[in-house]
C-alpha cells in the first residue's frame, strides 16, 4: 500500500518542470555548508524574536541573517527530530519516506540528497546530530549515536570495523564544542580543495534537557528572562475538545508543562530530579503556589535553553572565522535552520510537535554574496521538504523525481515567488500521545489561515482522544488564539479550507493506505457532524478514566 503513495506522490511531482535545475560549470560551483541546530526555534533567533529580541542571544546568526535572506514562512512537515531530518535526506514527505516517528530509518540508497551530492561531483560530509539509525551515505561521517551525549562526545566513524561499531570520544569536552572541533578538523585533514564541499554541521545543543559549556553558567544568571503572556492564562476562545477536553476536564492531560499543570510530567518536576545540585524546589511543596512553581521552573528552562543557544552561535563564529580566513566564506552557500520550531513556555507548553507555529516554523537562513542580496525577507512558503532541492539546485545537481520538494532558488535570490509557488504547507504529527501527550493531527496553513485536524487516535486507531477541529485567522490572530471553526462568519472560509486540505493529501500522496485503520478514524470524523461531536464528548471522559486510572497506578 505504501508503494502505492509512493507511485502516487511520484506521479505528482513529476509534473515540476526541469528547469527548476540551473547547472553551472564547475569552475563557478559555490560550496554548499548546511548547519542545523535540534530544537533551536526562530523565537530564540534574534533575526526572527521578538520577546526575546532583546537578551541578543544569537549575534553570529543576526550577522549571517543580515547578509543573505530570512524566509519567515519556513515551516516542517513533522515537529520532531527523526521526520525532520528524513525529510532534508530524501526531500519527501514522512508517509512516502517511511520515518513517521523517533523509530524511522532512512536507507543508505535512499539518502537522496548526498547521493546526488556526490553524482554532481561534490565532496561530501556530515558532522554531528544524524539521528537516522543507518550508516550516512556521505564520502565522510563522524556523527552522534542516536541523540547523542552533551558531554564526553561520542562519534561514530568511518574504520576497520562495520558500522556503527567504530566510535571515538571527545572526553570531557562540550558536543557543541566537539562537534565545531570536528568539522574544522575535516576542513584541515580531509577536504579536497580541488572539489566543491557539500557539508551537514549538525548539533546536538538546543535539544532537552538543555546542558551548556560550563563557561556559560554564569549568562544571564541576573536577567529576568520575559515571559509570553500565554504561560499564565489562555483566552476561552482558544483550542477545541481535542486540546482542553469536556468543559476543560483534559487541560491538565493534553500537552507536557511548564509549571504543575500535567500531572504527568512538568518542567516544574523534571528540572529539580534531573539536575539537583542545581535546582532545589520541590515542586510538590504546598508553601510554593502554583505562579511559584511556574516562575521558577519557566526562568530556569529558558536560561539552560539559551545557554545551550549561545553555546552553537559562539561555535559558528568560530566555523565562519575559519572560512573568512581560508577564502572560502563568500563562495559558500550557508544555510542556517533548526529541524523544528520548540516551545518556550507559549500556552504553558513544553518541548515540538503541536502544529500551531511556535513548533511548525523553523528558522531558515541563506547567504550567498555571489547570488543574493543582503538584508532580504521573504513570506514565501517553503518546507522542509523542498531544502534538498534548494541545495541540489545551488549545486547544478539532477534533482529526480522521488523529490517532492521544490527547489526555491529563485526565492533566495529575488525576493519574489514564482508564478504557481506553493501557497500552503501540510503538517502531520503522528505519534498520538507519546512522550508529551500531544494528539494526532495533521493541519493545512496558507499565509492567511490555519486549518488544523486533531483527529486523536495511534497507528492501529486505538487510544482515542476527543477529535476537534481548530481555524485560525492568520492576519487578526497571529498567536493562534481565537479558534473560529465553529463561527459562522468563517464557514465559507472553513468549508473551502478543508476541500483544499483533502486535495493536498491527495497531491502528496497522503492516503492513508500505510496505516488503514488510523485513517478509517480520521475519515470517520472529518465532517464533524452532530454525532461526531457528541460521541468526542465521551471520548473525553473515556481518556480521562484512562489517564487517571493510570496515575493512579503510577503513585501505588
Amino acid at each position: 500500500m505504501l508503494k502505492t503513495a509512493a507511485i502516487l506522490a511520484t506521479s505528482f511531482i513529476a509534473t515540476i518542470p526541469a528547469g527548476v535545475i540551473n547547472p553551472v560549470s564547475a569552475a563557478d560551483r559555490p560550496n554548499i555548508l548546511f548547519i542545523m541546530s535540534d530544537d533551536h526555534t526562530a523565537q530564540a533567533v534574534g533575526a526572527f524574536a521578538t520577546l526575546l529580541k532583546t537578551l541578543d542571544p544569537t549575534p553570529t546568526i543576526d550577522t549571517l541573517a543580515s547578509e543573505g535572506i530570512c524566509f519567515d514562512n519556513a515551516f516542517c512537515t513533522n515537529a520532531i527530530c527523526t521526520p525532520s531530518r528524513a525529510c532534508v535526506i530524501t526531500g519527501q514527505y514522512d508517509h512516502i519516506n517511511g520515518v513517521f516517528d523517533l523509530g524511522g530509518r532512512i536507507a543508505a540508497d535512499k539518502q537522496t540528497l548526498p547521493i546526488q551530492m556526490k553524482k554532481a561531483g561534490y565532496q561530501t560530509a556530515i558532522v554531528g546530530k544524524w539521528h537516522l539509525k543507518t550508516e550516512p551515505s556521505f564520502d565522510y561521517y563522524k556523527v552522534l549515536p542516536g541523540q547523542g551525549k552533551y558531554f564526553n562526545t561520542e562519534f561514530r566513524i568511518q574504520g576497520d570495523q562495520p558500522w556503527p561499531k567504530n566510535v571515538v570520544t571527545h572526553q570531557g569536552m562540550h558536543s557543541s564544542d566537539a562537534i565545531t572541533d570536528s568539522t574544522l578538523e575535516w576542513f584541515r585533514k580531509h577536504r579536497d580543495p580541488e572539489q566543491p564541499f557539500f557539508l551537514c554541521h549538525q548539533f546536538k545543543a538546543p535539544h532537552d534537557y538543555f546542558e551548556s559549556a560550563p563557561r556559560y553558567d554564569t549568562y544571564l544568571a541576573d536577567v529576568d528572562i520575559p515571559e509570553p503572556a500565554t504561560l499564565w492564562e489562555m483566552p476561552d476562545t482558544w483550542g477545541s475538545i481535542a486540546t482542553r477536553g469536556h468543559n476543560d476536564e483534559l487541560v491538565p492531560h493534553i500537552g507536557t508543562s511548564i509549571g504543575r499543570r500535567n500531572p504527568r510530567r512538568s518542567y516544574a518536576a523534571d528540572l529539580p530530579g534531573r539536575f539537583p545540585k542545581e535546582f532545589k524546589w520541590d515542586h510538590k511543596d504546598p508553601n510554593l503556589s502554583d505562579y511559584d512553581i511556574k516562575r521558577l521552573a519557566y526562568q530556569a528552562y529558558l536560561k539552560k535553553y539559551l545557554r545551550c543557544v549561545k553555546g552553537v552561535d559562539d561555535n559558528l563564529k568560530r566555523l565562519f572565522d575559519y572560512l573568512k580566513t581560508e577564502g572560502l566564506y563568500d563562495n559558500t552557500v550557508i544555510i542556517y535552520t533548526g529541524d523544528q520550531g520548540f516551545w518556550l513556555g507559549e500556552r504553558d507548553y513544553q518541548d515540538k510537535r503541536w502544529a500551531y507555529d511556535q513548533s511548525e516554523r523553523m528558522p531558515f537562513i541563506v547567504r550567498y554574496p555571489r547570488t543574493i542580496s543582503p538584508g532580504i525577507r521573504s513570506d514565501a512558503i517553503v518546507e522542509n521538504v523542498d531544502y534538498p532541492a534548494l541545495m541540489l539546485d545551488f549545486a547544478g545537481a539532477d534533482i529526480p523525481a522521488s523529490v517532492q520538494g521544490r527547489s526555491f532558488r529563485s526565492i533566495c535570490e529575488t525576493g519574489k515567488e514564482p508564478d504557481g509557488w506553493k501557497q500552503a504547507t501540510y503538517y502531520r504529527y503522528w505519534m498520538h500521545m507519546a512522550h508529551h501527550d500531544n494528539p494526532g493531527e495533521m493541519a493545512i496553513r496558507t499565509k492567511t489561515h490555519k486549518l488544523i485536524y486533531f483527529y486523536g487516535c495511534n497507528y492501529k486507531g486505538a487510544d482515542q482522544t476527543p477529535p476537534a477541529w481548530e481555524l485560525y485567522d492568520l492576519v487578526k490572530d497571529p498567536q493562534e488564539l481565537n479558534n473560529v471553526y465553529d463561527d459562522s462568519a468563517y464557514r465559507d472560509v472553513g468549508t473551502r479550507l478543508k476541500a483544499q486540505f483533502a486535495q493536498l493529501r491527495k497531491d502528496i500522496g497522503d492516503d492513508g493506505s500505510h496505516y488503514p485503520q488510523c485513517e478509517e478514524i480520521v475519515q470517520e470524523f472529518w465532517d464533524y457532524d452532530e454525532a461526531n461531536r457528541q460521541r468526542a464528548v465521551e471520548l473525553s471522559h473515556e481518556f480521562l478514566a484512562r489517564r487517571e486510572a493510570s496515575l493512579a497506578k503510577r503513585k501505588k
